[in-house]
């Protein structure tokens, strides 16, 4: 992805609407990968067009999976099962996903043939030893320089299923394990401090794999085939929460967002904003392809400090930019800790957010492990998002309630996880243009 791209984000008045948002990233990813080692074809609906996983597609099809396009939003894979991927002669570009580069290295660890992941500028700086390592003690060769891609993943080992540990909770971890213990003799169990989202083993008994799982732990034996199954991707709630956020702190809100996924992995955020107050309604709840998917009903409430509880980090760790724009703008003080996990995203969020904000007049204490926000009145300003889509779109929220528009700098990267943004945005009241 080339050229510059910078926001303005305006003061603006109460958000009204029904906002649907793009299908969920990590959902449409992995329905990608099962569906290309299953046998048989399978149909996703609601997926996610973004720039993330449409990498993802052409990585499989580069690797012999026909993936069909019927409509937008919409994939039919025709599967090739568990051994009848082929080689690519070309490295497989995961661009800047770096659920599709972990995940691919655990599917690629257990194939006969050689394999080399690259990605674009940041994804080239994010730590793959977390998943190197492991997979490593099961018996994957990956060949790998400082810790970081690309990763020249070996065919023709032998994996072995290991009990693992994780150091650190990481769905993405986890998952690459997983995924290699499907072609491991024995039983691959993957052991999390903290229970992290669920994707993966809901997934796999959705398409036939025998898996046991609970909050923290799973388990599976390898030597089973996956059958084809349709998938019905929800609407993501990483992209709802900017929504979330944006109608809780203008005055006068009120937004619907429809069908989005509820997956209690995921929800951290929707647990801390009502823990400083904020309106949120949770209607009509329902299951899609196994997840658990409601219309969330958020209105505008005044916000207050809180001492967020440590727990709920692992489940918002994708939110934390939107959580920090709500923090500033609440009564008192936000203390967030045990988010060090923060500091190797697409950027160092914590730093970035803290810079940002304070850019923007807001007192931040930045720690090692998190950050204490002194909330206030956001001023207009300057910030940079770093290239990073998930801080872009938080500062277009901040702009929401700023005394004067904020300039969001290198906004391009938006793209990866939510196509449409700014016009999704701007239906309900958002004052977002392109700067110039």
């Amino acid at each position: 992805m080339s050229g510059r791209l910078d926001w303005r984000s305006g003061p603006a008045g109460p958000l009204r609407g029904s906002v649907g948002v793009p299908g969920d990233k990590s959902v449409s990813h992995r329905a990608l990968m099962f569906g290309a080692l299953a046998d048989g074809v399978s149909h996703i609906r609601g997926f996610l067009e973004g720039e993330d996983t449409r990498a993802t597609a052409a990585v499989l099809q580069q690797l012999g999976v026909r993936i069909d396009t019927p409509a937008e939003g919409e994939r039919v894979v025709h599967g090739v099962g568990l051994h009848g991927l082929r080689a690519s002669a070309q490295a497989l570009d995961c661009g800047n996903a770096g659920t599709g580069m972990r995940l691919l290295a655990g599917l690629l660890a257990g194939q006969a043939f050689d394999s080399t992941l690259v990605g674009d500028a940041s994804l080239s700086k994010r730590p793959m030893r977390r998943v190197t390592d492991p997979l490593a003690a099961m018996g994957a060769r990956i060949d790998i320089q400082d810790g970081l891609p690309p990763l020249v993943v070996r065919g023709g080992q032998r994996l072995h299923g290991i009990r693992y540990e994780l150091p650190v909770a990481s769905a993405q971890v986890k998952s690459a394990l997983l995924l290699a213990g499907l072609y491991a003799e024995g039983e691959t169990e993957v052991i999390e401090p903290h229970p992290t989202r669920d994707y993966t083993e809901r997934m796999l008994a959705a398409f036939g794999w025998p898996i046991a799982f609970e909050p923290g732990r799973a388990r599976l034996s390898g030597g089973h085939v996956l059958r084809a199954t349709d998938v019905d991707v929800p609407a993501d709630f990483s992209s709802a929460a900017f929504f979330l956020v944006a109608a809780s702190i203008v005055p006068g809100s009120e937004l619907r967002l429809p069908a989005v996924g509820l997956n209690p992995r995921r929800t951290g955020l929707l647990e801390a904003l009502r823990l400083m107050g904020a309106d949120i309604r949770i209607e009509n709840p329902r299951a899609s392809g196994g997840e658990p998917v409601a219309d969330l009903l958020v209105r505008h409430a005044p916000l207050h400090g809180v001492e967020l509880p440590e727990a709920l980090v692992p489940d918002m760790i994708d939110e934390f930019p939107a959580l920090f724009v709500a923090a500033a703008v609440a009564k008192g003080n936000i203390v967030i800790r045990g988010a060090a996990e923060l500091r190797v995203k697409e950027s160092d969020r914590l730093a970035t957010m803290a810079t940002g904000l304070r850019a923007l007049g807001i007192t931040v204490d930045e720690t090692p492990d998190g950050a204490t926000i002194h909330g206030g009145t956001l001023a207009g300003g300057t910030v940079e998002s770093l290239t990073d889509h998930r801080i872009a779109m938080s500062f277009a929220v901040a702009g929401l309630v700023a005394q004067a528009p904020v300039r969001i700098n290198d906004c391009r990267h938006v793209a990866t996880s939510f196509p449409g943004f700014m016009e999704l945005a701007n239906g309900c009241g958002f004052d977002l243009t392109v700067s110039v």
